[in-house]
């Protein structure tokens, strides 16, 4: 091989690479550039100010009943936000993706929880999750929540309920399903799977494993349960792919070019549920990166809307 040809290939993968880096932060900017948009109304689980959710009324039937079901009540949609469980992302970034599926006729409930410490050292990046704090907070609204819905969100059928999380939130709404198959003795577990349609996770750091092995949000997952000394340990309470099969419907979809979370986890997580014994269903989408699922202005959204649809109805 010449010289210069062994540059150009050397060249090539910091050029694809420059490539996928400008084509991720311009999917981001897309995705961050829609104003916030006000639940119609907030509840709060908890004493923390971190433990509230917001409530959005479908709009849909709110205006024609397109989309009502019996008793003219919508499918409910609870919507865990992502962000690496690090506190400068808040449930405030999901909240144009909320309002977008309550215009699709769903409700909604967009739920906040408690993320990393905010008091790093300057240029620090903020430390992921508090253990248990986060995992408290997801299992409190969830218990939570059916109350809730009666008094704040009586469009709203929680018979006909699906869990979607984008990223960390994609861990959650796994993890928050599978909470009648933690290992006994865990605080979170419950004695019966929740009723649930189903789940629907949107590039979610799904495999703890793989997510580490390949250094996913700087290592996020290892910093959620407190280090690399207790994560053998904490693993098997937190880490969807150890928590199989939850026999709840599950979908999983995944932007081919995502750099962020990249697709490995996700098809790791469905390759530990296949071999459980339980199918899970893996959407792919070509030329879409990590941000296009929650951005209401991508095609790949509405693909978003679709999958929960399928499951609710």
């Amino acid at each position: 091989m010449s010289e210069a040809a062994a540059r150009r290939d050397s060249a090539e993968p910091d050029d694809a690479s420059a490539d996928a880096a400008a084509r991720d932060a311009a999917e981001e900017a897309s995705a961050f550039s829609h104003p916030p948009v006000d639940p119609d109304s907030t509840a709060s689980y908890g004493d923390h100010p971190d433990q509230v959710i917001d409530f959005y009324v479908p709009r849909e039937t709110q205006q024609t009943g397109a989309m009502a079901g019996p008793g003219g009540l919508a499918p409910l949609v609870v919507v865990l936000h992502g962000g690496a469980w690090r506190a400068p992302y808040d449930r405030r970034h999901m909240t144009p993706f909320a309002d977008f599926l309550a215009r699709r006729g769903f409700a909604v409930a967009n739920v906040e929880y408690r993320r990393g410490a905010v008091d790093q050292a300057e240029g620090a990046t903020p430390v992921a999750g508090r253990w248990p704090d986060t995992f408290d907070d997801v299992a409190a609204a969830f218990d939570a929540l059916p109350a809730l819905v009666r008094d704040a969100l009586p469009q709203a059928d929680p018979r006909r309920m699906v869990i979607t999380g984008h990223s960390a939130g994609g861990h959650l709404a796994l993890w928050a399903a599978a909470r009648h198959v933690l290992p006994q003795g865990a605080p979170w577990r419950t004695d019966r799977p929740a009723p649930l349609r189903g789940v629907v996770a949107l590039a979610p750091i799904a495999d703890f494993h793989i997510a580490e092995k390949l250094a996913v949000c700087a290592g996020a997952a290892g910093q959620l349960l407190g280090g690399q000394a207790l994560f053998a340990e904490r693993r098997p309470y937190a880490d969807p792919a150890l928590l199989l099969p939850t026999g709840i419907a599950t979908t999983l979809v995944q932007g081919r070019t995502d750099i962020v979370v990249p697709q490995a986890v996700a098809e790791s997580y469905a390759d530990a549920a296949a071999k459980a014994g339980e199918v899970v269903g893996l959407t792919l989408l070509e030329d879409v990166g990590h941000f296009p699922l929650i951005d209401p202005a991508a095609d790949a959204c509405a693909v978003v809307a679709e999958e929960i649809a399928q499951l609710a109805w």
